[in-house]
């Protein structure tokens, strides 16, 4: 039986309710973090906590708790699920009240989080996708619960017997339907540049961050919809699944049809850090 936390209190996940009057469930009105534990360590945590804060800052709510109240909360929550690797959502929402656009006043926020076992099996051997125009709002750098459009998207992926959809804008690649986006071209690394289309993710900014570090050839720019069509490699990245790399672009092979090399060099940075990570040796 796992162990939530909701609005200052820890209970058995089967205890946690919220009211129907809540605006997440009635507008969607609220915000969300997904975040790994590795070994009990919080991953990027201040950098999560500063996304959490942009997202409110962007639906106009006030942050419920400091970032020193979120550790010891975040924290309380791993310790209270057995430490070990585990993937934490947490979510706020504007809180309950009558059913009214506009936002209530003296209302108190809801504040949940809970904490899952992190899936032991990573996506080393590649995925299929599809492309698919971006039918999203034009806040996509907001971390919103309004997730709609991305169900709408993954599911269409799922029956095209793909694992992402690839979202397109104007001809331009934005992200997946939750995931950040990387090209390689020319042996060139390439990731859409931060905007209000896409979602500012902290596994996208780490591989930036280690492929800098690493002297591999990255570059934040505008990635045309016909680059990756044709592009030698492509990977997918989200705090749960890391680097993913994609083989098969609507239903044609991407390079050879398997992991590349720049991959390999990117997941390998990627994986040296997540064990420092687990050893307490980075956050």
């Amino acid at each position: 039986m796992s162990v939530v936390y909701l609005n200052g209190d820890f209970c058995p996940i089967e205890q946690a309710c919220v009211s129907v009057l809540d605006r997440g469930f009635l507008f969607g009105d609220g915000v969300y973090e997904v975040l790994p534990a590795y070994g009990g360590y919080l991953f990027r945590l201040d950098a999560h906590l500063a996304r959490l804060d942009n997202s409110l800052a962007g639906i106009r709510l006030d942050n419920p708790h400091s970032h020193a109240e979120w550790d010891d909360l975040l924290n309380g929550l791993v310790d209270r699920n057995g430490r070990g690797d585990q993937v934490v959502y947490l979510q706020i929402t504007r809180g309950a009240a009558a059913r009214d656009h506009a936002f209530p006043a003296h209302v108190r926020p809801t504040v949940f989080a809970m904490s899952n076992p992190l899936p032991s099996h990573r996506s080393t051997s590649g995925v299929k996708a599809i492309t698919a125009r971006d039918i999203r709002w034009d806040l996509c750098n907001i971390k919103a619960i309004i997730l709609l459009p991305n169900a709408l998207l993954r599911q269409e992926a799922v029956e095209a017997g793909a694992t992402e959809a690839i979202l397109h804008r104007d001809g331009m690649v934005t992200e997946g339907a939750a995931s950040n986006v990387f090209v390689v071209s020319g042996g060139e690394v390439a990731t859409p540049p931060k905007s209000a289309q896409l979602l500012p993710g902290i596994t996208r900014d780490l591989v930036v961050e280690l492929l800098y570090e690493a002297r591999v050839p990255c570059d934040e720019r505008p990635v045309p919809l016909q680059e990756l069509r044709g592009a030698e490699e492509i990977w997918i990245t989200s705090s749960s699944r890391e680097l993913v790399p994609v083989v098969e672009l609507d239903g044609r092979p991407v390079g050879n049809g398997c992991p590349g090399r720049v991959w390999e060099i990117a997941d390998g940075l990627y994986q040296d850090y997540k064990r420092q990570v687990r050893e307490g040796g980075a956050d």
